[in-house]
Order: structure tokens, then C-alpha cells, then sequence
């Protein structure tokens, strides 16, 4: 009897897993060549004019990525959509009705400084006022808020507004900043001397890691109640970019012509929200103006920098008798956006994993187009493939997977901002996402032009393992870095969901300077075997994870604190 059980027992095993090879062959070969360059061809064509959030070349590719998954079976998980009958329509007996689309749609902020902007240095003493006025994009230039601000305060010196707590140093920690004016050194205690004590405790490690560390350093000053904030960089002259004579040519990577080309970045965009968040204008000086808020201080940015580098000790304080009058002006419109989002619906029709990119890029300007064929046409088409492939398994996954195609992420992630706040709101059981980031391209040092990174949550170290797995067992041409952090952040859509706790996997293949964010990003340059073993090894995880609970299996414990994304 026991062996009749043990057999029945090892015929089952064979049999589940025999079947489960079966179904992933099958969307293995639903993934071919043809069908992946037909789809980048078109998404990543003139004819979508770059995919700028709001635009009509978002809107055009949206709908064709809406096509796609019509035609591959997947099912629309975007708004609700009413009918509305006509009267006669309605005397018939026809009745309104509601049903899912395929898009979720949201609105932008779009903002950028208006013309009118002044900033003045007011030296108060005994019995007298002085103020200095200084001219716009002569001595000053500003990065506004959503809305125009007037206002007048007193201003606080706040060193570098850095804090290390496992270091023990805060700038901000002694520091009354309700209602008063910040002025920030821009760097880190010791960042002039590589070889010092505070240079090796604080220095930013990691891709874009100082960019992040001053946008979080106003984030922080922000958080502390300060009305603006004022950057300092007593060695350099920010004026040189702001001159006002282009002398011919000028010469850009792909052009050379009177003036610069106007770009994507001349504007900003944000969620309306329902507060002034994110609304503190930062200001960025000359050496001049610097000196005129410190003269009669006795604070010397030469000696702070030197000190704070020796003593590792903040030296934080008010500004007696100084204090700054400024006005901004803000230009403003909103833009209606939207995100493309389909499922397949499993066994499980509450639990779900979201497999998504964002298809926006750059736009067009001045007759130049930001094709945008690696970021992201080709992590978009990489998920319109997974979700063809999941149907050519011919079963019904365990979990719901959503398929979705983000905009916004060039302007700070809003897409997937907004779906996992959306989430959240609905009580949404969402239990990993993939995210696919520019999937077909090579640096000059893959000589073999196979090389990618895999970005995955450190507790769930049963990622990596079947990754490993999958590549070995299918036999797929993948030299993957794997990186793993307890909450993995950066600029792509992984991020919103690592911030709320939803473990994640990011597959992106190389970041090349030639080519990011430039015209030049087109079809002639994509990997094709690079971008097609990518879909492959995120399909079969996908799937795998689809089926299977072990990859949640965690080593590391993780903070149980929920975080909304940050605006």
C-alpha cells in the first residue's frame, strides 16, 4: 500500500511538473522576434512624437498599446466607464450600464517660473533698513512652488542641512526653522577633502546618489516649517547658465543651431493634490548675493566648511538682523494624463502582480524628436509581450496579473504614483511588482552584449534564487548583476511600490550616456537578442510567481510601516 501511495505520489509530482514546463513553453514561444520588433517599431516611431505625458503622441500610443492587449486576450482594469442612453434609447427599455476600460486617467499640474520675480537682501541695525535688490537670472534664479508666494522672513543658516542619525550629526537639529528662510551650502561635511574622517562617514554612494542627496536635503528643510530656501555654492558661479547671449553656433550632441533646443525639462509637473505640498521655492545666488547675506554675520563659508570637516560639529544658527522679501510668479495648466491598464484574472481574484513600464519619454521640440525606442518603448513592448505570453500558456494563473503602462515617470513617477495610491485607497492586495526600465541597450564594456542588472527586495532573497534558476534551466544568454536593498528606490516605477512595502524586481540593461535622454535613442541602437532574453526571464519569473508562494518566502525582516509615495 505504501508504495502504491508513493508512486501515485511521484506520478503527480511528474505530471505537475511536466505540465508546468508545457505551459511555459508555450509562452516562451509566444515571445518570438517578429512580434517584438513590430510592436517597438511602431511605439517607438515618429509617429507618437516622443509619448510626452498628455501629449498626442501619448495618446496615440496608449491606444495602440490598448489594441495590443485586445488582441491578445487581456482584459481592460482601468476606470469605470457608464453608459448613457439617449431618451429614446431609454423609452426602449435601455438602461445605463458600467463596465472597466482600459485606461486610468488622472490630471497633472504643469507649472514653470513666471516672468515676474524679485528676491531682496534687508540689513536691519539699529534705527535703519537697507535693502538690496538684486535682478532675476542676473544674480539670482529660482525654482518655484505650484503657486506664486510673496513673502518676507528672516533667515537661518543651516550649514549643509545634512543629517547622518547613525553618525550622530544634524544641521537641523538644534534649528528653529517655523516660518523663517534657509540657507543651505550645497555638499557634505568633508566633501572637498576625499581623504578626510567626514568624507568617509558621509560621503553618497550609488548611481545619482548626490543628486538625491540634495533633493532630499530640501525635502528635509521643507518638512522643517522653512518658507524658501536659498542653495549656496560659494565655489562656483551659477550665472554662467544663465546668460542671455547664445553665441552661433551652439552645439548640442545631435545639432548645432542659433539657440538651444527648448526641452522637456522647461516645465515641471506635479498632482494637484488637495494641499500646497511640495511648494517651497528654492533659490539658487551668486557668489554676491551670498556674501551680502553673511556680511556682518561673522559667519565665513571657507571656515564653517573647514571646521565642520575637523570637528565633525554642526554650526547652525540664526542670521541676526538679515532677512529676505521675495516674490515668485508661476505660469500654470493642468494636463489630463492617463495610464494603460489590463489583467488576466486568476484563481485568486484578490491577490495581484503587477507587471508595468512606462511608455512616456521626452516628446518633441523644435522639430526634434525624443524617439525614446530603449526608454521605455522597449520595457513597454516588454510587458505587452508577458501578458501574450501568459495568455499562450492556454491557464489561468493562480493570482490576478495586472499589465500596465505607466505615464508620467519622466516627470517624477506620477503614473505609478497614482495607481498604488489608487490601490491603497481600494484595499488592494498587491503582492510584487516588475518593472521593466530601458531593456535593450549595451554599454562600450559588454563585448558580449549581454550584460543587465536585476534590482530586487532584499527580504525576498527567493527572487534572486529562481532568476538564477530560470536562466540556467532555459538556457537563456543573461549576465545579470544582482542588486537587492531592504526598499529599492530611484527614478523608475519599482519605486513607488518598494515605498509601500510591495516587494519588487527591476530588470534594466544598461545605462548609456550616448544615447539616454537624447534624440538619438532610437530602433538602430536597441539589442534586439537583449531586449527578447529580458522578456523571457521576466515571463518565466512572472509565471513562476504567478503560481507559487515560495518566492515571498523572506530571510531578512522587513519594517512593517506602510509609506505612502512621496508627491
Amino acid at each position: 500500500m505504501k508504495k502504491i501511495i508513493a508512486l501515485m505520489i511521484l506520478t503527480f509530482v511528474v505530471f505537475t511538473v511536466f505540465a508546468q514546463t508545457e505551459e511555459e513553453e508555450k509562452g516562451l514561444e509566444a515571445i518570438t522576434e517578429s512580434s517584438v520588433k513590430g510592436q517597438l517599431e511602431f511605439l517607438a516611431s515618429d509617429w507618437t512624437e516622443g509619448r510626452a505625458v498628455g501629449t498626442k503622441g501619448a495618446y496615440i500610443a496608449a491606444d495602440y498599446i490598448t489594441s495590443m492587449f485586445k488582441v491578445y486576450g487581456i482584459e481592460p482594469f482601468g476606470d469605470d466607464v457608464r453608459t448613457r442612453p439617449s431618451r429614446s434609447e431609454m423609452m426602449a427599455g435601455v438602461r445605463p450600464t458600467i463596465s472597466k476600460s482600459f485606461y486610468q486617467n488622472f490630471s497633472l499640474l504643469e507649472y514653470t517660473p513666471g516672468e515676474e520675480q524679485s528676491f531682496s537682501v534687508i540689513s536691519s541695525g539699529v534705527g535703519s533698513e537697507n535693502a538690496v535688490n538684486f535682478g532675476f537670472k542676473t544674480d539670482f534664479n529660482v525654482r518655484t512652488g505650484t503657486v506664486g508666494q510673496t513673502a518676507q522672513a528672516p533667515l537661518v543658516f543651516v550649514g549643509y542641512g545634512f543629517s547622518d542619525e547613525d553618525e550622530g550629526y544634524d544641521d537641523l537639529k538644534k534649528i528653529d526653522l517655523k516660518g523663517k528662510i534657509a540657507v543651505v551650502l550645497q555638499g557634505f561635511p568633508g566633501h572637498k577633502d576625499t581623504s578626510s574622517v567626514a568624507y568617509k562617514k558621509f560621503a553618497p554612494k550609488g548611481r545619482s546618489a548626490q543628486y538625491y542627496l540634495e533633493r532630499n536635503k530640501i525635502n528635509q528643510l521643507e518638512k522643517s516649517g522653512a518658507l524658501a530656501i536659498i542653495q549656496v555654492n560659494p565655489n562656483a558661479d551659477p550665472s554662467l547658465g544663465w546668460s542671455q547671449n547664445q553665441i552661433y553656433p551652439t552645439k548640442g550632441r545631435y545639432y548645432e543651431a542659433d539657440t538651444p533646443l527648448s526641452s522637456y525639462y522647461d516645465y515641471r509637473m506635479t498632482m494637484p493634490g488637495d494641499t500646497l505640498t511640495a511648494n517651497i521655492p528654492t533659490f539658487t545666488v551668486t557668489p554676491r548675493v551670498a556674501n551680502e547675506i553673511i556680511s556682518g554675520t561673522g559667519i565665513d563659508f571657507g571656515e564653517f566648511e573647514k571646521m565642520v570637516t575637523e570637528k565633525l560639529q554642526p554650526a547652525s544658527r540664526a542670521l541676526s538682523g538679515k532677512s529676505i522679501a521675495f516674490k515668485t510668479t508661476v505660469n500654470s495648466k493642468i494636463v489630463k494624463a492617463r495610464n494603460v491598464v489590463g489583467m488576466i484574472e486568476g484563481e485568486k481574484k484578490d491577490e495581484f502582480i503587477v507587471v508595468g513600464a512606462h511608455y512616456d519619454h521626452l516628446g518633441k521640440f523644435d522639430g526634434w524628436i525624443w524617439n525614446g525606442a530603449d526608454d521605455n518603448a522597449s520595457g513597454t513592448v516588454g510587458v505587452m509581450t508577458i501578458a501574450k505570453a501568459f495568455k499562450a500558456t492556454g491557464k489561468k494563473p493562480e493570482k490576478s496579473v495586472i499589465f500596465a503602462a505607466w505615464t508620467g515617470e519622466e516627470k517624477g513617477l506620477w503614473g505609478s504614483k497614482y495607481f498604488v495610491q489608487e490601490a491603497k485607497k481600494k484595499d488592494m492586495n498587491v503582492v510584487l511588482n516588475l518593472n521593466y526600465d530601458m531593456i535593450a541597450r549595451d554599454v562600450e564594456s559588454d563585448t558580449l552584449k549581454n550584460k543587465a542588472s536585476m534590482v530586487y527586495t532584499k527580504a525576498n532573497s527567493g527572487i534572486e534564487e529562481i532568476t538564477k534558476k530560470n536562466i540556467e534551466d532555459f538556457d537563456i544568454n543573461l549576465d545579470l548583476q544582482y542588486r537587492s536593498s531592504d526598499r529599492p528606490g530611484g527614478g523608475s516605477d519599482h519605486a513607488p511600490f518598494a515605498q509601500a512595502n510591495i516587494p519588487v524586481f527591476y530588470f534594466m540593461a544598461a545605462m548609456n550616456r550616448d544615447y539616454y535622454h537624447q534624440p538619438g535613442d532610437e530602433l538602430s541602437t536597441i539589442n534586439w537578442n537583449k531586449m527578447i532574453d529580458i522578456i523571457r526571464i521576466g515571463f518565466l519569473n512572472t509565471w513562476e510567481f504567478a503560481n507559487s508562494d515560495d518566492y515571498l518566502k523572506t530571510k531578512v525582516k522587513v519594517e512593517e510601516k506602510v509609506l505612502t509615495p512621496e508627491p
